[in-house]
């Protein structure tokens, strides 16, 4: 079993003060009979959703299982292709999420899992201060310029969270064209052979029938002179 570290996140505020952790997309190799575990620190009360997709290989199937940093079995499944999976809140410390291969004794499988964090504590404080700030009342003219730059700057977060929700989308429907792509060579190489075996097996057929029909044919009496 191979274990692997993503990222490490230092909590030297605390857990609700700690930021989330940047995205992680992660491909690799799951060779026949193998364990890979990947860990994955994480702050407390945000939100971590897992997706992942097996994208070639025989069969296309996984067991996946998912540990919060207690050592809860959060998600175990077993011969899946894909998953997708959403921790909310999530627990300060280091997630374990293993990708078992081990059914499999010649197949290898190519698998790509995506993390996307969070943070639920960003979204309330923002809230808070929308709800405590009395500026609507008693705005003066000199505040109107403050209070457009702020739509502006809200404005562009939330396009630019929408921007990155776009580009996982993307990200995953990427996944999912290789992983329908390598079963379709997988298949015509499957239609390759057999069409060869085939056309083998005729060939020999045909001599052996030209054969014999020859020897029904041929005059085995001797002739004395």
């Amino acid at each position: 079993m191979a274990a692997r570290w993503l990222w490490l996140l230092a909590l030297w505020a605390g857990p609700a003060a700690a930021p989330p952790p940047p995205d992680a997309e992660v491909t690799f190799v799951l060779p026949a009979g193998r364990r890979e575990c990947f860990y994955q620190g994480a702050p407390g009360n945000a939100s971590l959703e897992a997706e992942y997709q097996v994208i070639g290989g025989a069969g296309l199937d996984v067991d996946f299982s998912l540990e919060s940093p207690s050592g809860l079995l959060l998600v175990s499944e077993y011969r899946r292709s894909d998953g997708a999976h959403t921790v909310e809140p999530t627990e300060a410390g280091d997630y374990k999420l293993c990708f078992d291969n081990s059914f499999s004794t010649i197949s290898e499988k190519l698998v790509f899992f995506e993390l996307i964090f969070d943070s639920a504590q960003e979204e309330e404080e923002e809230e808070e201060e929308d709800e405590g700030d009395g500026w609507v009342e008693a705005a003066e003219p000199e505040d109107t310029l403050d209070v457009k730059i702020e739509d502006i700057k809200e404005s562009i977060e939330t396009m630019k969270s929408r921007l990155e929700r776009s580009i996982q989308m993307q990200t995953l429907l990427r996944a999912f064209e290789a992983r329908d792509r390598n079963l379709q060579e997988s298949n015509l190489g499957r239609v390759n052979f057999w069409s060869a075996v085939n056309l083998g097996v005729l060939v020999v057929v045909a001599f052996l029938q030209v054969y014999m029909l020859k020897s029904l044919f041929e005059d085995k009496r001797t002739v004395r002179t």
